[in-house]
């Protein structure tokens, strides 16, 4: 199983089971259909013996069953490794400043910064805050251009108290376009599933596939955020 996959190669998920029972090796299915063949051939009637061609089918049956199962071993040790590696890539980019298409942030007293992705122009364009209990929270940015507009979310200014916010935008012409958000990657980690995670500040744990952008390691303590 593979799910999400971005622009840069990276999946959130694989499985790396096969659908043969388990405890059932091949070896033991092959010496058991051979000496089911053998029996067959030695049990035939001698005045209408079995047609020879049957016998060579079944063997063909079995060593193209043996081939699936080699590729089936086969494809879920590649999966393994390459999961291996992108959890090694994602680390070394722990620090870094990412951007993270994402639908909620997790405010503290420290401003975010992020950019709405305008699909065409817009004369105005709405960034809305919603907490749990329904209440939103509108910030106004100016007329834009298509392309990436930067916003700044500064919760101490806007009154807004720690914990998790949904964001989403309307831009002039009603289109809901994308959110991302900049924050510092604080962690990589695999999860009970055997999918990747990614602890993002600002906005909490994603995957691999919402991220939209790495900006290079972040040596700024303002932007050190620990949520």
């Amino acid at each position: 199983m593979v799910t999400s996959t971005n622009g840069f190669g990276f999946n959130s998920n694989y499985s790396n089971t096969s659908d043969r029972p388990a405890g059932v090796p091949m070896s033991e299915n092959k010496d058991m259909f051979t000496k089911l063949l053998v029996a067959q051939i030695r049990n035939q009637d001698p005045l209408a013996p079995s047609d020879p061609a049957t016998f060579v089918n079944q063997l063909s049956q079995l060593a193209q069953t043996e081939a699936m199962e080699n590729m089936t071993q086969t494809t879920a040790a590649s999966a393994t490794m390459l999961q291996s590696l992108q959890v090694l890539t994602m680390g070394g980019q722990v620090g870094s400043l990412v951007s993270v298409e994402t639908k909620s942030v997790q405010l503290d007293d420290t401003p975010i910064t992020g950019s709405v992705q305008l699909e065409g122009a817009s004369t105005l364009t709405h960034v809305v805050l919603t907490d749990i209990a329904g209440k939103e929270t509108t910030i106004e940015l100016p007329p834009h251009g298509i392309g990436g507009q930067e916003f700044t979310i500064d919760p101490v200014k806007l009154g807004l108290p720690p914990g998790k916010y949904s964001i989403a935008a309307k831009s002039s012409d009603e289109t809901a376009p994308a959110v991302e958000i900049k924050g510092r990657l604080n962690n990589v980690r695999l999860d009970s599933s055997g999918g990747i995670l990614m602890h993002v500040a600002g906005v909490g744990e994603v995957e691999p596939g919402w991220i939209t952008g790495f900006h290079g390691k972040d040596k700024s303590a303002d932007l050190a955020f620990t949520n």
